[in-house]
C-alpha cells in the first residue's frame, strides 16, 4: 500500500510538472487598416530546438473542393508526406493544375469527380489554378515546422500547451509580396502555465482571386 501511494504521488507530481511547463500563445493578424487577416499560415520554431512530438506522425489526406467556381478552402496547410484530393462539386468541369516546382500536376475533373490522392513530398508553397476559370486559385502550404496553423476569420491563431521557452514566429499569406521572406518576430517568450499574445501587421497586395496570373505560382 505504501509503495502504491508513493507511486501515485510521484505520478501526480510528474503530471503537475508537465502541466506547469506548458503555455499558450495567440497570434493576431491584421492588415494595414486594422482589419483581421484570415488564411495566413503561422509557424513556430523553438529556439532551443524543441520539437513537437505530434507533428507529422500520421500523414493526413485533406480535400480541396470546388464550389461556385472557387477552391474551398482557399488555403490549406500540409506536412511533407500528407496527401491532397481535389473534388469537383460544381456542375461544370474544372482543369486543375500547378506549375509550382514543389509539385507539378494537371488533370481535368468532370462534375462530381475527385482526383486520385496526390502526395506532397517537399516543403514549399504550391499555387493551384483552373485552366478553364482563371479567377480560381488556391494555395497549398507545405512545411515541416514543429507547430503550424492557419488563421481564422477573426485573424487569430491559437497554440495551446506549448513547451515553455522562446520561439521564432513566422507568418505567410498569399497576398504578401512574392519572393520576399516571411514576416518574423524572434525571441517570443511563452511562459509556463501562462498566456502570451503576438500581433502582426501585414502589408497585403490586392486579392489575387480577382485576377489570377498564371505565372504568379511560386513564392
Amino acid at each position: 500500500m505504501i509503495r502504491i501511494s508513493v507511486y501515485l504521488a510521484g505520478l501526480l507530481a510528474l503530471l503537475a510538472t508537465c502541466h506547469a511547463i506548458a503555455g499558450d500563445l495567440r497570434v493576431r493578424l491584421a492588415d494595414s487598416h486594422g482589419q483581421p487577416v484570415a488564411d495566413a499560415v503561422v509557424t513556430l520554431i523553438a529556439r532551443d530546438g524543441t520539437t513537437n512530438p505530434d507533428a507529422g506522425q500520421h500523414p493526413l489526406t485533406r480535400t480541396i473542393d470546388q464550389k461556385a467556381l472557387a477552391f474551398v478552402p482557399y488555403l490549406q496547410v500540409f506536412r511533407p508526406g500528407d496527401r491532397v484530393v481535389f473534388r469537383n462539386s460544381d456542375r461544370t468541369r474544372h482543369h486543375v493544375y500547378s506549375f509550382s516546382p514543389v509539385k507539378t500536376f494537371e488533370f481535368v475533373l468532370a462534375s462530381g469527380q475527385s482526383s486520385a490522392p496526390l502526395t506532397l513530398e517537399s516543403s514549399g508553397v504550391i499555387a493551384v489554378g483552373c485552366n478553364i476559370h482563371d479567377g480560381m486559385i488556391a494555395y497549398l502550404y507545405v512545411s515541416d515546422a514543429p507547430w503550424m496553423a492557419r488563421s481564422d476569420s477573426s485573424g487569430n491563431v491559437d497554440f495551446t500547451r506549448l513547451p515553455a521557452g522562446t520561439y521564432d514566429v513566422r507568418v505567410w499569406q498569399p497576398r504578401l509580396r512574392p519572393n520576399h521572406p516571411d514576416l518574423v518576430q524572434s525571441k517570443v517568450v511563452v511562459d509556463a502555465a501562462g498566456s502570451s499574445t503576438v500581433e502582426f501587421a501585414l502589408p497585403l497586395l490586392p486579392d489575387a482571386r480577382l485576377r489570377f496570373d498564371r505565372e504568379h505560382t511560386h513564392y
